[in-house]
């Protein structure tokens, strides 16, 4: 396939950026979109040019590095599928591509495609833990009984990999979805009751500090969701946050 690109180049926060076009050809339909943004970087740096700059790690939808705003799409056309997952067979010979990276304001620029998600991190070690006694005490992960529906639950919450289309995605960039996802993770089980008021406190608290925007509730986000987290999770932070909030005030 012979394709044009026309990809995001920008080399800071501070930077203004812009679109720069590559005709780029010979692109096998078998390829991974990264495998053709690697055919791309090996002829700029050929032709003596800074090759794009682009985060990426496992390649297998798990890491969620590999986050790029494709034809308006966060991850590109595909459904339940990251960035590196999507195969050029997804397009056609003669395409126009707009490779952008996450554009928000909690995501600043690093270089080009590559965005910084520490804002996710913060959100987490805000509250997005058990605290548990590992000085030789430690019980077995399966000595408290779950049942299964709320086990399901708290793993569907957890297939979240923090990737940050939801935000991406968001017309006001909003966190909603990770953080509730993160909040569900563990209030669905036991050992997460403990400590659920101070948690979903601590996390949205976190949230806010970063920047985020609201939710209005538009579902963007859980449909360009490459794991499909759903807006239940949502529902459940604010139920468990209002009821933290109430027990706080008491």
């Amino acid at each position: 396939m012979n394709l044009t690109l026309k990809v995001w180049r920008q080399n800071g926060p501070q930077d203004k950026g812009h679109l720069e076009t590559y005709p780029i050809s010979d692109i096998s339909p078998d390829m991974s979109f990264l495998e053709m943004m690697d055919v791309l970087n090996d002829q700029l740096i050929r032709e003596g040019k800074d090759p794009v700059v682009f985060d990426h790690d496992c390649r297998e939808g798990i890491c969620g590095s590999c986050s790029m705003f494709i034809n308006g799409e966060a991850h590109g056309p595909g459904r339940g599928i990251t960035t590196c997952q999507l195969h050029m067979r997804s397009f056609s010979d003669g395409d126009t591509i707009t490779i952008e990276p996450w554009k928000a304001q909690s995501f600043p620029v690093i270089k080009d495609l590559m965005v910084d998600r520490s804002a996710f991190d913060r959100i987490i070690q805000a509250g997005g833990f058990i605290s548990v006694n590992t000085s030789g005490n430690t019980i077995d992960a399966n000595a408290i009984p779950v049942e299964k529906e709320h086990a399901d639950a708290a793993f569907d919450a957890a297939t979240c990999i923090g990737c940050g289309a939801c935000v991406a995605t968001c017309k006001n960039s909003s966190a909603m979805l990770f953080t509730s996802a993160k909040v569900a993770q563990f209030s669905h089980l036991p050992q997460g009751k403990v400590e659920a008021s101070e948690r979903v406190l601590n996390m949205v608290k976190q949230m806010d500090l970063e920047g985020f925007g609201n939710c209005t509730n538009t579902g963007a986000c859980e449909v360009e969701c490459p794991k499909g987290i759903s807006l239940e999770n949502i529902a459940m932070m604010n139920r468990e946050f209002l009821k933290a909030s109430l027990s706080t005030a008491k």
